[in-house]
């Protein structure tokens, strides 16, 4: 069981780590390049978020939007020809939201090397009713030590998301009292 305090929505039975987590392929083409040749940074993005949404929506049972992306980090360039995995899990869930980590792996189609680490990211995602209203989600059961210490880093991602929002928040106050404009 996770160590969040107890909340109203705990009626809602928990979620394993593995329930929802997914793998998103795609092959890369020339559609896909930016104007250096490789494949686009947006490209992989895109992926990135339709992975994170899949398994964000699989886990809380119904529509989840992008709420923000934490971190986005390319460790290498990806090639067309490139066949592309994306990998997510949700690492940590609140009341309403998640966030779902994800790995970006790449091997070229047709060879049998390993596939090698080129990206990976955060989301936060939403869970919304039909309304668009956020709305309850199971929380997140880490099964192995992996999953612990994901759900660990995540809170304090969590924890510096929430800091670094209430600093901006206090400063652009401070400053509209002061009279200055943005």
């Amino acid at each position: 069981m996770t160590d969040q305090a107890p909340r109203p929505e705990d009626e809602i039975p928990g979620k394993p780590t593995s329930a929802s987590r997914t793998t998103l392929s795609h092959i890369m083409t020339g559609s896909d390049t930016n104007l250096l040749g490789t494949v686009h940074g947006g490209v992989i993005m895109k992926l990135v978020d339709d992975a994170a949404g899949a398994v964000a929506g699989r886990h809380s049972g119904g529509p989840a939007v992008t709420a923000s992306m934490d971190e986005m980090v390319f460790l290498e360039p990806v090639r067309v020809g490139d066949l592309v995995h994306v990998k997510a899990q949700v690492n940590w869930t609140g009341r309403s939201s998640m966030e779902v980590g994800v790995r970006v792996m790449a091997e070229r189609w047709n060879e049998s090397t390993p596939a090698t680490q080129v990206g990976s990211a955060y989301l936060v995602f939403a869970a919304v009713d039909a309304d668009g209203k956020p709305r309850a989600v199971p929380p997140v059961e880490p099964e192995t030590e992996r999953d612990r210490r994901r759900y660990q880093e995540a809170q304090i991602r969590r924890t510096h998301r929430l800091a670094r929002r209430r600093a901006i928040r206090e400063l652009r106050e401070k400053r509209a009292a002061e009279g200055m404009e943005d």
